[in-house]
């Protein structure tokens, strides 16, 4: 399985904005940013394919307007943090792809094990704000994957 086609693949189908370029400033993480609502990917500075899908759930819970507008560094929010957390567990598990992937190691400022222990556990996080935005009612299953 090639994680980032796979990815790409599930964000095209879902509607989310993405694009493959080259990325010469710094970015918050290695090969990704966040470009006027688009998520772009350096395939040659990626480091971490799950971080596309962290990154993407912060996009997914963003309103159209709100989306459209992000740019830079959008994770600093707590709430919307846990919420991004909860949707990339969600999407790793539609796609089939290892929650180690998602929660690496090298992440999540040292809580990836944890994190990887609650959800594994079905101890789950951020299913709130998800539920709220009505993408979920029965998590991990999701009605839709991205905010209108």
């Amino acid at each position: 399985m090639n994680v980032v086609e796979t990815i790409a693949g599930f964000f095209a189908e879902i509607g989310l904005p993405f694009q493959f370029a080259e990325l010469t400033g710094p970015t918050f993480l290695p090969g990704v940013a966040i470009q006027r609502g688009i998520l772009t990917i350096d395939r040659e500075k990626l480091l971490y394919p799950g971080d596309l899908l962290h990154e993407g759930g912060h996009l997914a819970l963003l309103t159209p307007a709100e989306r459209a507008a992000a740019d830079g560094d959008i994770g600093p929010d707590g709430g919307m943090e846990t919420g991004a957390i909860a949707w990339s567990y969600a999407a790793a598990l539609h796609l089939g792809i290892p929650i180690e992937v998602v929660f690496h190691d090298d992440g999540y400022k040292g809580g990836a094990a944890s994190i990887r222990e609650n959800f594994a556990a079905g101890h789950y996080f951020g299913v709130p704000i998800l539920q709220w935005m009505e993408l979920t009612s029965a998590y991990p299953a999701m009605h839709r994957w991205l905010r209108s």
